[in-house]
């Protein structure tokens, strides 16, 4: 007997966003994600990416449409990732971590056990004490996303998080997410420009159009998660990857 589908866990329902007099920032999005989902937004730069990240976020609210959330799933903020790490350079690794915590009124002590985990989930427990100046680049990455996850939150949004770090690093992330995603369960939608990190990553990639942006494709990747090893040397991801560069290209040449 197969398995059920996956429950959703938000749907958008004909959301769009302006500023001002000018042109919508994105246009009629509709999609729903489903709980434990890995969702990749690919589409160029002013495609609105990041705008649909704020809204789901609550950081601001749609000009149209709506954003409906499971029952019991509206409370709770997401875990946020932006593209910068964006760590407090006076406080030690384990005090940035414990932000989000101490924002919610936790003193320290209480909030331990928890940043504790978190930090031993990016493989950061050795640095707990360090300040950001002494990381690399990939570290206060690893710190950022244990402060994302430090709540315990059901949906993670991350903002083109790897896209200024080294390739050789950038591909090492790729992997530890994937398992800190298999270990958490948390819902994740990612937002990159990488055809081949959407192909990697994702359950699901929604190719968007230029502005306004709108979902112009969805594409599934038929691809076990965590990736086996040697999945970006595989037929299967070259094939998705021209799968996906071409609804891109497709997606780039549709009129406003």
């Amino acid at each position: 007997m197969a398995a059920p589908p996956p429950s959703p866990l938000l749907r958008l329902e004909r959301v769009g966003k302006g500023f001002g007099s000018g042109p919508p920032a994105i246009a009629d999005i509709s999609l729903e994600l489903r709980e434990g989902e890995f969702l990749a937004l690919l589409g160029p730069s002013g495609c609105g990416k990041t705008t649909l990240l704020r809204l789901i976020a609550g950081l601001t609210q749609p000009s149209t449409g709506r954003i409906a959330w499971a029952e019991g799933a509206g409370g709770a903020a997401p875990g946020y990732v932006f593209q910068d790490p964006t760590l407090m350079p006076w406080a030690t690794v384990a005090d940035n971590v414990w932000l989000p915590l101490r924002l919610q009124g936790q003193r320290r002590a209480q909030a331990a056990g928890a940043v504790a985990e978190a930090l031993a989930l990016v493989g950061l427990s050795d640095v707990a004490d360090a300040y950001p100046r002494a990381l690399s680049g990939g570290m206060r990455m690893r710190a950022a996303i244990a402060r994302a996850l430090v709540t315990r939150p059901r949906l993670v949004l991350m903002d083109e998080p790897f896209a200024a770090l080294d390739e050789i690093t950038r591909f090492r992330l790729n992997r530890e997410l994937l398992e800190i995603r298999a270990r958490t369960g948390a819902t994740v939608i990612f937002v990159t420009h990488s055809v081949f990190e959407s192909v990697y990553l994702a359950d699901r990639i929604a190719v968007m159009t230029p502005q306004p942006g709108r979902i112009d494709r969805l594409i599934a990747i038929d691809a076990p998660t965590p990736r086996p090893e040697g999945f970006r040397n595989s037929e299967r991801y070259a094939a998705c990857c021209r799968e996906v560069s071409a609804a891109l290209r497709q997606a780039m040449a549709v009129e406003a």
